[in-house]
């Protein structure tokens, strides 16, 4: 999804450069400017637009440690009784 989004501001940058919208970049850096820009405006979009997505997957990844944690446990538990 972030691939996404920032395909979709390049191509906004490259067109409002070439309709004058935007400056063009010194000498041959036109596609250097315009991958910059599209990454400096893409990354807040994304931190925005895909909250609940990286919400989610932080519960996931939760969900998924505290069960490692609580075998990891278990067995610590069953080592300590068949040790004493």
């Amino acid at each position: 999804m972030r691939l996404g989004i920032f395909v979709g501001c390049f191509v906004v940058v490259a067109g409002l450069v070439q309709f004058g919208v935007l400056p063009k970049g010194l000498g041959d850096s036109n596609f250097i400017w315009v991958l910059l820009l599209a990454i400096v405006i893409s990354a807040p979009l994304s931190f925005v637009l895909l909250r609940k997505q990286r919400d989610e997957m932080s519960a996931q990844i939760v969900g998924k440690v505290d069960g490692a944690k609580s075998r990891l446990e278990a067995n610590r538990a069953q080592e300590d009784g068949v040790i004493q």
